[in-house]
């Protein structure tokens, strides 16, 4: 008897949690900046006045979208874009949204807005002298007519500040560049937490930014983000289930909602806990407690190595030097690894990622002396050493200590 109500209980459960998703999916996918970002109106407005400008009259723009992250950057954009297509004459508007994070170089960069432009057997086997080149064919190839009649184009690029580590900055000049001149319309859209973003953009760059910035910065406090998700994930009182319903309402402040589940359907402190250490947990520095020693000294010598000239690349027999230095002054046997081994070890940290060419090499140049850059920086690396298990202590006073073992 006690089974077969347990068993009614749990279709119930899972009857009630499918509304719930339900609901929760609705509200999320159809939330709107006018309602859920604080302050985010009039830059709104202003965002979909810009793109309508480019849209609909043919006239270029550029703007940065700042802000931390969960601030509300992406949903600005996409809300300004929903609107932006609900009106008639934008159904020739093109976008094309890059990512810092996967478009990690301008060759890469510039396949990828062919692709989105549909443009790929126009380009066929066209060989290009350089990337503006490239990228005035492929607008080239979107015009119909006179200014006015030629396909606007969106440029969303998320994870801006990224981008600003190309070479020679080569996409953002000419991207900069097409918007300020009278070509295909195009509006250039960047998003980025960086603050300081102007300071990454070179000179030449920069002078052909507009310099229209807007700032999303949320400045209400904890109490008020508790009220924002409890709003956000209540469940409303036409639910059908009363019951379950206040259940629910008195829990929602216990945001794992992945636990939940048709034999635990209520939240708990415990789920919050485990939720909240899942949101917190830096991949990378997760990479970096499995590390052996000898990785994680590279990785040492390689933030000396930035600390002292100032983030510029740096190749393999620059670290190899600088872990010579502490082996030397440690007089350790314990790290004194042969040449091809340490080499062994740098090839790794490449291979997790932890490292990364500054651009691609041909195979005839000398792995010693290929350029990379960390893919760390010093609050992770310090941060995974704090956890890395049986960190020995001359290699973490190594990296506590200032800049270089000269």
């Amino acid at each position: 008897m006690s089974s077969r109500k347990s068993k009614s209980n749990n279709l119930i459960h899972a009857e009630c949690l499918s509304q719930v998703q339900r609901i929760l999916r609705e509200r999320f996918c159809h939330q709107s900046p006018h309602s859920n970002l604080f302050g985010a109106q009039l830059q709104c407005k202003h965002l979909i006045e810009l793109l309508k400008r480019t849209a609909i009259h043919g006239e270029s723009n550029s703007v940065l979208i700042i802000g931390p992250r969960g601030s509300g950057k992406s949903m600005l954009i996409n809300h300004a874009l929903k609107e932006l297509m609900d009106i008639e004459v934008s159904e020739n508007v093109l976008q094309v949204h890059l990512n810092g994070l996967l478009q990690i170089n301008d060759k890469i960069a510039i396949k990828e807005i062919t692709r989105q432009l549909n443009l790929e057997n126009v380009v066929g086997d066209k060989v290009f002298g350089s990337f503006a080149e490239n990228l005035s064919f492929l607008l080239e190839a979107l015009k119909k007519g006179d200014r006015t009649s030629s396909c606007p184009v969106i440029f969303i690029l998320d994870e801006f500040d990224l981008f600003a580590h190309h070479k020679n900055q080569t996409l953002l000049y000419n991207l900069f560049d097409i918007s300020q001149s009278a070509q295909t319309p195009v509006a250039v859209i960047g998003l980025t937490c960086r603050l300081d973003i102007l300071e990454l953009l070179e000179k030449r760059v920069k002078s052909r930014f507009s310099h229209r910035q807007i700032h999303l910065m949320n400045s209400f406090g904890f109490p008020q983000y508790v009220k924002i998700f409890k709003e956000q994930l209540s469940l409303p009182t036409e639910f059908p289930d009363k019951f379950f319903a206040e259940k629910w309402n008195e829990n929602v402040q216990m945001l794992a909602l992945n636990r939940v589940t048709a034999s635990h359907p209520v939240l708990t402190a415990a789920d919050l806990m485990e939720a909240n250490q899942l949101c917190s947990m830096d991949s990378k520095a997760n990479i970096v407690h499995g590390l052996s020693v000898l990785e994680i000294c590279l990785i040492i010598a390689m933030k000396h190595l930035n600390d002292i000239y100032e983030e510029e690349p740096f190749n393999f027999q620059m670290v190899y030097n600088e872990f010579q230095k502490f082996v030397q002054r440690k007089a350790h046997s314990v790290y004194n690894f042969e040449k091809p081994v340490v080499m062994k070890a740098f090839e790794h940290l490449q291979q997790l990622e932890l490292i990364k060419p500054v651009e691609r090499t041909s195979g005839n140049s000398q792995r010693e002396y290929q350029l990379m850059k960390l893919l760390l920086d010093n609050t992770q690396i310090m941060n995974a050493l704090q956890k890395y298990p049986n960190c020995p202590t001359d290699v973490r006073q190594w990296a506590t200590s200032s800049l270089s073992w000269l």
